[in-house]
């Protein structure tokens, strides 16, 4: 019997390019709802992030009621020396943004020392900066006339000689020391273990057993100031 030969049937020919057609729909609608699950999947991850972003604790910007960061400006009075300590203790802490402790801190205790030097003279630093009468104490305060800074924090901050002035209550700038300004042939330096500081002296952070020295005056008086302080023990 003779093989039948001629063109492929056209009704199969249609049935298979249906079923290709319909493969093809399929996985076009596959690869939609693949890519629609994973914008969703990545839609909730980004939002789950946000939300847990919100919801972290933020830093504070204290450690147990004193500031992480110190202020690095003094304010105070523009008088001539001698400067007494302030009368109202609490007022002048605060101006320093300092908190008033109930007792001396005793995480941070360290002590640096500041000389004040105004035309040749030394002029004394009062007793009894940051210490109230009433009760309370800054967690950097003096106890004495010697110019020993005390810092008793109950936290591991930086502290700054301008939080020193503003507690004092004498204004302090790279330009002037209270009343005292800079011009014609008086000038107004700071030193830290002997070194020029320049700037504003009020930003020189307080390190364990600094020397400081502000030297306000002539250029010879700017000669050798003071480079080391002799702490006694324990200090």
């Amino acid at each position: 019997m003779a093989k039948k030969t001629g063109r492929p049937d056209a009704r199969q020919a249609r049935i298979a390019a249906a079923k290709a057609a319909a493969r093809r729909k399929q996985r076009r609608q596959q690869w939609m709802i693949t890519g629609t699950l994973a914008a969703a999947v990545v839609a909730v991850i980004a939002a789950v992030g946000v939300a847990v972003a919100v919801n972290l604790p933020k830093p504070s910007a204290t450690v147990d009621g004193v500031p992480r960061t110190p202020r690095l400006t003094a304010v105070g009075a523009t008088t001539s020396p001698p400067w007494p300590a302030p009368a109202d203790t609490a007022t002048a802490v605060t101006a320093a943004g300092l908190p008033m402790l109930g007792s001396e801190g005793s995480v941070e205790h360290i002590h640096a020392h500041v000389d004040v030097i105004v035309d040749g003279t030394s002029v004394p630093v009062p007793a009894n900066i940051g210490i109230s009468s009433a009760g309370g104490i800054s967690p950097l305060h003096v106890h004495d006339t010697t110019g020993v800074i005390h810092i008793e924090s109950p936290a591991k901050v930086p502290f700054s000689l301008g939080q020193l002035f503003s507690e004092w209550q004498v204004s302090m700038a790279a330009d002037h020391l209270g009343a005292l300004k800079i011009g014609g042939d008086k000038q107004f330096h700071a030193y830290v273990n002997g070194k020029p500081v320049s700037g504003n002296p009020a930003a020189i952070i307080l390190n364990a057993h600094d020397e400081i020295a502000l030297v306000y005056g002539t250029a010879a008086q700017q000669q050798k100031p003071p480079a080391s302080y002799a702490f006694t023990a324990g200090e």
